[in-house]
């Protein structure tokens, strides 16, 4: 009877594991660049619609609360667990390119723009957690390298729009937002080729009860490294957030071309961190990557303000730091709480996972924002307490060993 709920399924494809996991990787940072598409595009939409600031933030927030929906019915509903990886993923990149698509072609108010994105925001929901089991299924030996690197992608999508911004690309804003469009199909169809890979395990079709969250988070290992993840999320999108506001304060910048330019190299250099980060994990232990870096970037929230007095050269290392910190411990918790869980329910674990962190980045970010003109540089302090949390927490793993 455990067979029919536990199923070992084949790869459909014969390559090797590392080319599986490139173009996974290289499929994630397609189709999460749904997440941002309208960013690189706010000046035409506020000067086309009439809107401001605070109206581009709407609908950025409602693809924010269209993930955190999404996985929570993922994970409510054993989704993540129930059905092949490689064929949630391709489903939900094709939906998400199609309201793309329709923002671009159909959407004129915050309101009809907002209901879209908040279905792209969905659809996301299948396509980033969902990538992290996938790659798992085909190599999860090297868990903890693999996820790096697709973090990795995910921060240099959401870099993308700046640099969009600061090279000039002046197309139409509707043939920006298509081309993302057109990005996720590709995504689409790589994964749809590709398939499972060889140690995936499903919980069966039938008498299927969904797991509760409750259960999950009784798992002590499990349980310490999400509560790790949602301290880094705590500072994470808030930090990148307000990367131009910080910089323009800091280095008196107030071109926004050139405020993009350097938003996105201390954004992208978060791409670096995770890439080092999961080359450490070869030598030492994922955790003791987690905690150097949330150590790392909890020193730069505590000192931003004083920042600006530095001489030019400490500062542009203070901001690659920070930049590679902050995103650095995001794949080595994730690596850990996959292989805290039982293979079968590590889709379901890391949905839960994104579901409640991604809820927290919209807590940290709304907060920051309504505080940042009464504290000023000291905006930083309100980031901090997240890298504390997580190194506690952290600091139990590495005491359990």
């Amino acid at each position: 009877m455990n067979s029919q709920h536990n199923l070992h399924t084949p790869s459909q494809r014969s390559v090797s594991p590392g080319f599986a996991s490139f173009l996974i990787v290289f499929a994630e940072l397609l189709g999460t660049s749904l997440w941002f598409s309208i960013n690189s595009v706010a000046d035409n939409l506020m000067s086309t619609w009439d809107i401001n600031l605070a109206g581009i933030g709407l609908l950025t927030n409602a693809v924010q609360l269209g993930f955190v929906a999404g996985t929570l019915i993922f994970a409510f509903g054993g989704i993540a667990d129930r059905f092949r990886p490689s064929r949630i993923f391709s489903i939900c990149a094709l939906l998400g390119a199609l309201f793309n698509g329709l923002f671009a072609l159909y959407a004129d108010s915050i309101l009809l723009g907002s209901v879209l994105r908040f279905l792209v925001g969905v659809c996301l929901a299948g396509i980033y957690p969902i990538g992290m089991k996938l790659i798992i299924t085909w190599d999860p030996e090297k868990a903890s390298q693999r996820l790096a690197q697709l973090v990795g992608m995910l921060i240099l999508g959401t870099a993308l729009p700046h640099a969009t911004r600061y090279f000039g690309v002046d197309w139409p804003w509707q043939l920006v937002i298509l081309f993302s469009s057109i990005l996720a199909l590709l995504a689409m169809i790589m994964i749809f080729w590709l398939g499972d890979g060889p140690h995936l395990k499903m919980t069966g079709q039938s008498n299927i009860k969904p797991i509760s969250i409750r259960s999950i988070f009784t798992i002590p290992r499990y349980r310490s490294s999400a509560f790790g993840y949602f301290g880094h999320m705590w500072e994470v999108y808030a930090f990148w957030a307000m990367v131009p506001m910080l910089v323009a304060v800091t280095h008196q910048i107030s071109n926004p071309t050139d405020l993009s330019g350097f938003a996105f190299v201390v954004i992208a250099m978060g791409a670096v961190g995770c890439f080092i980060g999961g080359q450490l994990s070869k030598t030492i232990s994922s955790s003791r990557v987690a905690s150097y870096a949330l150590g790392l970037s909890g020193l730069c929230c505590l000192i931003y303000p004083w920042v600006k007095e530095a001489p030019l050269l400490l500062q542009l290392l203070f901001w690659a730091i920070w930049g590679m910190s902050a995103a650095a411990d995001s794949p080595q918790l994730s690596a850990i709480s996959a292989k805290a869980c039982p293979p079968e329910i590590v889709g379901t674990a890391l949905t839960i996972q994104n579901a409640i962190g991604f809820g927290i980045t919209m807590i940290s970010i709304q907060l920051c924002t309504v505080l940042i003109p009464y504290l000023n540089n000291y905006i930083s302090w309100v980031l901090l307490p997240g890298p504390v949390i997580g190194l506690i927490v952290l600091n139990r793993i590495t005491q359990s060993k």
